[in-house]
């Protein structure tokens, strides 16, 4: 993480304090909502088409603030009479993707843009290690952010794909406001990304012991690895036989084809460590608290 990167303080959770946004005195609701049934008959009786799209743009923004100003209404109710459980409530708010991005969209999120990216990369750095990389927020200008991108699995083609893929799907979970992620430091080549379906997963299937499960994902051959700092996910098939890997051996970090006996690493993106152009095809994932998104290729 770069000189940028904000410091937060120590032991002090912002999602749990009221944004201060609050204290602004918020639009009149009845004044909105008269403004609102103005429009719509206004709408009703316009024979201009012009005229009538205007006042349909004018109606769906009036309504937008109707709902900002009854959603920071709602977060002051909240700070004045939840007493200590307001933080956890406010935690809870913000940690719930629909009413994040409600606050987002109105303004009352109390953490920054930089700081939910901040955080969204956080997120999917242990990941983004099991293939050699890392990453660090250079700047964001406008809508656009500037990442550096570091390392990437060498003779695995589609590593830096994947890491992209992660990335990108991190930061707009966390700022749906960012329309475009710009990264240096990590080439593609001639690698084409293959089209991608993110799916959230309900719930993982029970691992074994040994901290494998396999499953399908929207018709997907899935394998799923846990280490103690980590959630893999892989195609379940050997690219050297071409036969499942749900009975394979696991001696960790190596994963063990039980049917030509070939190993693969699955800490370094599936590699196969004697055959460094062989890889088990790694799934991009993203986990933020209970919530698990797998990136899945799309099938024709």
């Amino acid at each position: 993480m770069d000189e940028r990167t904000p410091a937060l303080t120590e032991g002090h959770d912002r999602r749990s304090a009221p944004p201060d946004h609050l204290a602004r005195r918020p639009e009149d609701p009845r004044a909105l909502g008269d403004r609102v049934d103005a429009l719509l008959q206004q709408l009703a009786t316009s024979p201009n088409p012009a005229h009538a799209r205007a006042k349909a743009e004018e109606l769906v923004s009036t309504l937008v603030r109707l709902y900002g100003a009854g959603l920071t209404r709602i977060l002051e109710i909240v700070d004045e009479n939840a007493g200590d459980s307001g933080g956890r409530i406010f935690r809870h708010l913000c940690d719930d993707d629909l009413v994040a991005s409600l606050l987002i969209l109105h303004g009352l999120h109390p953490l920054s843009l930089e700081e939910r990216i901040v955080q969204a990369l956080d997120r999917v750095r242990v990941y983004l290690k099991s293939h050699e990389g890392d990453v660090q927020l250079l700047r964001i200008e406008g809508e656009t952010v500037y990442l550096r991108m570091a390392g990437s699995c060498h003779g695995c083609p589609s590593s830096a794909s994947t890491m992209k893929l992660a990335i990108e799907r991190a930061i707009h979970d966390a700022a749906p406001e960012i329309t475009e992620i710009r990264a240096e430091g990590v080439h593609d080549g001639a690698v084409t990304r293959k089209p991608t379906e993110w799916v959230s997963l309900a719930a993982l299937p029970d691992l074994s012991d040994n901290g494998m499960a396999s499953c399908e994902v929207e018709g997907m051959p899935v394998l799923f690895l846990r280490s103690p700092d980590a959630l893999y996910a892989y195609r379940n098939q050997c690219p050297r036989c071409l036969v499942g890997l749900s009975r394979a051996s696991l001696r960790w970090p190596l994963l063990a084809c039980v049917s030509c006996g070939q190993e693969y690493d699955v800490v370094k993106a599936g590699r196969a460590p004697d055959q460094p152009e062989l890889h088990i095809e790694p799934f991009p994932l993203v986990v933020s608290g209970d919530k698990v998104q797998l990136a899945i290729p799309v099938v024709a």
